[in-house]
């Protein structure tokens, strides 16, 4: 599928890239046969009307060898000119009967390499020959230097489409890549469950002795399909467009203490010190929800990797235009390699099959680029820190 994308995208360039050439270079060779067909005649109709010798040109006049034809009152042939032979006859008519045959005022007699235009009064008219084989050579000459200049500009388009077409196409590779990686992790994560819930309902139909343990485990794996489930339909739901303009004011500041209230207990239960620092009417324009399940994901995420007995603090300030919003917790350190990882979906800390299914930390990273902000982790010195930067309301 990337491939065909690529190409269709390669072959629309291309065509669009063509068109264009095609149009400029069509345009360029008109206008200069044009202009070179206009300066030819005005040379000509000039050479007709005020016949001049050598060394009578006018500053910034056109002077080109031509000659005239014109036919007396009993039928003969009068040329005039001194640049050509005008011996030949049987030439003079042969060009003049081309020329009165066209039925145009002005023309080019491509054979023999001239150009012409009816001068003079009406009553006496005179066809003006010239020589031409010098603007045909020039066209000839612009023809090929147009056909190089479009060879060239058609591949190196190409190379630049290739090489377009490699970067536009990549964030929809990388989409792909993720999006099949998704399914074979969620596969693999609905996969474990629901083998054990098959076989223990097959010990149970089979009259197993240990039945309250066999109906507790399959109670302990349906809730946590359950969970998967609800957290895949979360992850989508944050995934989803939401329109800016249905965002409000929010006071982030009574949002994140009122996030606290809830995991005060928890902590307590665990036997955690739970800390917090916040500034005081700080405001964010957002969804009020969205940031209210931002600051559980991270406090959930705090209590469940803290070290026993240990500390958590959650802090809230403002830096210029930014809010930045700070979760610590002691606890194991987090290697340098997985500080990027861990934001990724299906990625946890904790051994696979414990509690949790790694799609926190994946829907906290969509909630805050729904916001425009950024989310990042660091870990040192036996400290763990999740910071989120939003912009601040104006």
């Amino acid at each position: 599928m990337i491939r065909r994308l690529r190409i269709k995208f390669v072959c629309i360039n291309m065509a669009i890239a063509t068109g264009m050439l095609c149009v400029i270079l069509g345009m360029v060779l008109h206008f200069t046969g044009e202009g070179l067909a206009a300066e030819s005649l005005r040379g000509m109709q000039a050479a007709a009307l005020e016949p001049m010798g050598p060394g009578q040109r006018r500053p910034g006049e056109l002077r080109i060898p031509c000659f005239t034809l014109q036919l007396g009152p009993h039928g003969e042939l009068i040329a005039k000119g001194s640049s050509y032979d005008l011996t030949d006859e049987a030439f003079l008519r042969q060009v003049l009967d081309a020329a009165l045959a066209t039925g145009e005022p002005a023309g080019l007699l491509r054979e023999a390499g001239l150009r012409f235009c009816l001068a003079g009064p009406p009553e006496r008219p005179v066809l003006v020959f010239a020589d031409a084989s010098g603007e045909l050579a020039a066209m000839e000459r612009l023809v090929e230097t147009c056909l190089f200049i479009g060879c060239a500009g058609f591949l190196a388009f190409l190379g630049l489409s290739l090489l377009l077409a490699r970067w536009a196409v990549r964030p929809v590779d990388m989409a792909w890549q993720q999006q099949r990686q998704f399914v074979a992790d969620a596969s693999h994560e609905l996969k474990t469950p629901l083998t054990v819930i098959l076989t223990n309902a097959e010990l149970l139909q089979d009259g197993g002795a240990d039945r309250d343990r066999f109906v507790k485990n399959i109670l302990d794996m349906s809730r946590r399909m359950r969970t998967l489930v609800e957290s895949l339909l979360e992850l989508a739901r944050v995934d989803g467009a939401l329109a800016e303009d249905a965002m409000e004011t929010v006071d982030f500041s009574r949002l994140v203490s009122d996030a606290l209230l809830p995991f005060e207990p928890v902590f307590f239960e665990r036997g955690l010190r739970l800390e917090s620092r916040l500034e005081d009417g700080l405001a964010v324009r957002g969804f009020p929800d969205r940031l209210r399940q931002l600051a559980g994901i991270l406090l959930d995420n705090a209590q469940k990797y803290a070290a026993p007995r240990g500390w958590a603090k959650v802090c809230l300030r403002r830096e210029g235009r930014w809010l930045l919003l700070s979760v610590s917790n002691a606890g194991e350190p987090i290697p340098q390699g997985m500080l990027e990882e861990i934001f990724k979906r299906f990625r946890r800390g904790e051994p696979s099959g414990t509690e949790g299914c790694g799609l926190g930390l994946s829907i906290a990273q969509g909630i805050v680029q729904t916001h425009r902000g950024r989310i990042w982790a660091e870990s040192g010195d036996g400290v763990n820190t999740f910071h989120v930067r939003l912009p601040a309301a104006r």
